[in-house]
């Protein structure tokens, strides 16, 4: 009967230790990840040419043309410090992730000790050890072994290599960024040797007016003003001619930084030429697949992932831990004999452990975990939202782009058609050089627009491919 009542005891003080066990119980995620099908984008993107093929490729930058460009990309690629910096954080990443795995398997491990001890004449050691000083040798193998019934390991490394993944497409972003900072730095190097042609060509006019203004001076056609007028002109245009080499210079010395090379580099850069890539095309299965192809979004895709790995973990650790450990060695007083049979331990045996009360240390723990996925799933909801923007926003320009070029080139032939008949008027005395200066000043800004709008062409272009995800391999 008394051990009847003990047992019955027991199980009821067994229950309520378990009831007052740690409990996960009303902690979750709130966040949803977006469906990129639900981001109705239809309309925007209807008036764009489609094609299955018009994802970029690897080496999409070689459409423009220019070998210089391809071999600049490629210095950049081989020897840029922060392609080193992307790579080394995804040899970083791997090595976080081997290290989580092999915590999850079989330890074992080999201790050696020696102590100089005295021991108690009146405890449990008897004589004659007992109040003497005397050396305690250890020598063993130990081995642990963490049973994963709950999957908590199995998460863990889950989590590991997601963030891996992750560090990787951060590194083909990174290889990204610098192809198209090469790009437009490449672009705006053009861009100020066509404005220095401008500028140049302005110069020999200027010129050309001030000979011609001297011989109606000597005729007696116009006065000294006119001629000082024109005069004033002409370093005018040679202030842009030196300005346009101070952009050539400079946009030199960043190619060769991006490059990874010293400014020399540069010097050796010739002018480029590069060529448009024709009508802009757009992928037939936009925005749906576009979640797939963008590196941002590909990388925060595995972030979130990781998070919900890293919340199986932190659930798992309200279960019962079990784990096996053993031991095989020697220990023995003194030095003599120590590899006998009567110095050998062993010893093997399971360990369980739960959580009882912990203060609601694990619970926090959980919560922290949930919250931080739900900021990684919304930031994956913001990057999706943003490159669908980030491919209309190129789309919606490019077809802007095509209607200001079509009428910038109209207003090029009407000024240079006004400015040849000032300057006909002019050389025919029928005209004065305030004249010829206003139609030669907007023909000169006509024309500067007009090289501006043809750069921005190619600009656009290589926005839209590098929001198409440039080139991300499939398999990322």
């Amino acid at each position: 009967m008394m051990r009847s009542c003990l047992n019955s005891m027991g199980t009821l003080c067994l229950a309520a230790v378990l009831a007052a066990c740690a409990s996960p119980h009303g902690l979750h995620t709130s966040a949803q990840r977006t469906d990129a099908s639900t981001l109705v984008a239809s309309a925007s993107l209807a008036p764009a040419q489609l094609s299955a093929a018009a994802w970029p490729t690897a080496d999409w930058w070689r459409r423009y043309g220019d070998p210089q460009l391809d071999a600049l990309v490629a210095e950049a690629l081989a020897h840029s410090p922060n392609l080193r910096v992307a790579e080394a954080r995804v040899r970083q990443a791997a090595a976080y992730a081997g290290a989580t795995e092999a915590a999850a398997g079989p330890q074992v491990g080999a201790a050696v000790r020696s102590n100089r001890q005295q021991f108690s004449e009146h405890g449990t050691t008897p004589p004659p050890v007992a109040g003497s000083w005397k050396w305690v040798n250890e020598a063993s193998l130990n081995f642990t072994y963490e049973f994963d019934f709950w999957g908590k390991h199995e998460a863990a490394i889950e989590a590991a290599v997601g963030r891996e993944r992750a560090s990787e497409v951060d590194a083909y972003a990174a290889r990204l960024v610098l192809v198209t900072g090469i790009l437009r730095s490449y672009v705006r190097l053009e861009q100020a040797w066509r404005q220095l042609d401008i500028a140049e060509a302005t110069l020999k006019q200027r010129e050309q007016v001030v000979a011609l203004t001297r011989q109606r001076v000597a005729a007696r056609i116009d006065s000294d003003m006119e001629l000082k007028q024109a005069q004033s002109q002409v370093p005018a245009a040679r202030v842009q001619i030196a300005q346009l080499n101070e952009a050539i210079a400079l946009a030199r010395n960043e190619l060769a930084a991006l490059a990874g090379q010293g400014p020399d580099r540069g010097l050796a850069l010739a002018r480029p030429r590069l060529k448009e890539a024709g009508p802009a095309l757009l992928p037939s299965a936009l925005p749906a697949e576009l979640i797939g192809r963008r590196p941002d979004v590909v990388a925060q895709r595995w972030r979130a992932e990781a998070a919900g790995k890293d919340i199986d973990v932190a659930r798992d650790q309200f279960y019962p831990n079990i784990s096996l450990t053993a031991l095989l060695g020697v220990q023995r007083l003194g030095f003599a004999e120590w590899f006998t049979t009567g110095s050998r331990i062993s010893g093997i045996g399971p360990a369980l452990t739960l959580p009882i009360f912990d203060a609601g240390r694990l619970r926090s723990a959980l919560a922290v975990r949930n919250a931080e996925y739900d900021i990684a799933v919304e930031q994956y909801n913001a990057t999706v939202i943003d490159a669908v923007r980030d491919v209309v926003n190129q789309l919606v320009s490019l077809r802007w782009l095509e209607e200001e070029r079509t009428q910038q080139r109209e207003a090029v032939l009407t000024a240079q058609q006004a400015y040849d008949l000032a300057l006909q008027r002019y050389r025919a005395g029928v005209g004065n050089y305030l004249q010829v200066l206003a139609a030669q000043t907007q023909l000169l800004a006509a024309q500067r627009l007009e090289t501006d709008l043809d750069m921005r062409a190619i600009e656009l272009d290589v926005g839209l491919a590098r929001a198409l995800g440039g080139g991300l391999p499939d398999h990322a």
